[in-house]
């Protein structure tokens, strides 16, 4: 079961291969769980564009921790960085929507999905500085023994994704906004920058825009040592750099 939608018009009635996915309200349910493990807790790291050329963005959330006064919002801290500039943020995720699926991928799993908004203030004292804000949608598994956890279930499927964060980023300085997107294996809304069939797959033109090295780290031998080299920059813990 693979979910497609635009996260702005957050349509409940979802089609797929023609046919509407029912679905059951788990709003009331969701204020009970603790889903922050949903973008901290071995998710792989997003992949994520900013501005009209697509230059690469990158985003880490360090630490997300539900608010004790609302069930539905959790206090987020993390960095981005655009190029070799990294700032810090801090932020709310706020869940307004939530839903099960009647039909699941796996028996005795429960699949489903979080929607909602985000916003993030970056440290106005850091360079290049300003505010993400948007919407997203995020899917969950729940377990035989009721654990609650990122549904990774399809993740070797062709055109998986999933953390699906879609909106702008907005300079403290001029005010002026970039749109800016990201999420787990594919981003939303990414126009021509994916020209991956199965997976993601930076469309060459866009290589001077920081893709260069994704491309040089994942679709060439890995025999070669600047391959290697590449991929061991893919891994590195940039936020830990300052």
């Amino acid at each position: 079961m693979k979910i497609k939608l635009t996260l702005l018009l957050f349509l409940l009635s979802i089609l797929i291969y023609g046919q509407e996915i029912k679905t059951t309200g788990f709003l009331r349910e969701i204020k009970t769980y603790d889903v922050s493990d949903l973008w901290t807790l071995n998710t792989p790291e997003p992949l994520g564009y900013i501005g009209e050329n697509y230059q690469r963005f990158f985003i880490h959330f360090i630490s997300v921790i539900k608010n004790p006064n609302d069930p539905l919002e959790y206090f987020v801290y993390g960095k981005t960085r655009v190029k070799n500039n990294i700032c810090s943020f801090q932020g709310t995720i706020k869940i307004n929507k939530s839903m099960t699926y009647d039909e699941t991928d796996v028996p005795n799993i429960k699949q489903g999905s979080v929607i909602g908004e985000y916003e993030f203030f970056e440290d106005p004292d850091q360079k290049g500085t300003g505010t993400l804000k948007g919407k997203f949608l995020s899917d969950f598994m729940i377990d035989k023994n009721g654990k609650f956890k990122y549904d990774d279930l399809m993740a070797s499927a062709d055109g998986y994704e999933n953390n699906q964060f879609e909106g702008v980023w907005i300079s403290y300085k001029s005010k002026s906004s970039k749109k800016c997107n990201w999420g787990d294996y594919r981003i939303p809304d990414s126009g021509d920058l994916d020209g991956g069939a199965g997976e993601f797959g930076p469309a060459l033109k866009y290589a001077n825009y920081g893709w260069e090295n994704y491309q040089q780290a994942w679709f060439y031998d890995s025999s070669k040592p600047e391959v290697q080299k590449a991929r061991n920059k893919e891994k590195e813990n940039w936020w830990l750099k300052n």
